[in-house]
């Protein structure tokens, strides 16, 4: 590992030599601030879950689909699997300041029969047409209806597909057609344990080729 004007260089063989905590740490955040968000599922039992994921993507928008990347060798994630192939549904919830503890603790390896809603003392919340549980305390969330898993052989995860069926957030969120996460209060999370708030800086036209400014 070489430093260089205040930069820190690490080489494929650096990173290999990585104690695996660190590792983890690193390589968890390297992709800048990510979405924190909390997926709701339920089991034919009745026994609730609840789990932190950063890893919730957009795939396309008709129909409108997201995507999230699911480790089925941790007992959270096969929970939410599991209960996400008996059931079709599950919600994904914004997280936001007042309860980033809360949902932080959802990535603890409760028992099956443990409900981190629960235990976390978050609240479950229904709505008709879907039997999976929001959570009362965000603002901004989604149903989703499960149309596909995706495994990734190359380390054991699998790519989780839904389509939204229910959106529900903030009307300050919206103006004039345009998103406004800022206004939705959310947060976002980088490595496994970092929780940010989210400041909007700058908003931009469509980028079309004969627009594009002269930069200096």
């Amino acid at each position: 590992m070489s430093t260089k004007t205040n930069s820190i260089h690490y080489t494929q063989q650096d990173i290999s030599g990585l104690n695996r905590i660190t590792k983890l740490k690193i390589i968890n955040a390297v992709t800048g601030i990510k979405p924190a968000n909390l997926i709701g599922t339920i089991a034919k039992d009745g026994t609730t879950n609840l789990a932190i994921f950063s890893s919730v993507v957009h795939l396309g928008s008709n129909p409108p689909l997201l995507g999230f990347i699911a480790r089925p060798s941790t007992k959270e994630a096969g929970h939410t699997l599991q209960n996400i192939k008996e059931n079709n549904v599950y919600t994904i919830n914004h997280i936001h300041p007042e309860f980033t503890k809360q949902a932080h603790y959802t990535s603890a390896k409760f028992d099956r029969d443990i409900s981190e809603f629960d235990r976390c003392r978050l609240s479950e919340e229904y709505i008709e047409s879907c039997k999976a549980p929001f959570v009362k305390e965000s603002r901004f969330k989604m149903a989703m209806r499960f149309k596909e898993m995706i495994s990734i052989p190359l380390n054991g995860t699998t790519l989780v597909i839904g389509e939204l069926i229910h959106l529900i957030l903030p009307d300050t969120a919206i103006h004039d057609g345009e998103m406004d996460l800022e206004k939705s209060n959310s947060v976002g999370i980088s490595g496994l344990n970092s929780y940010y708030e989210l400041k909007k800086i700058a908003q931009y036209p469509y980028a079309r080729v004969n627009e594009v400014p002269e930069f200096n």
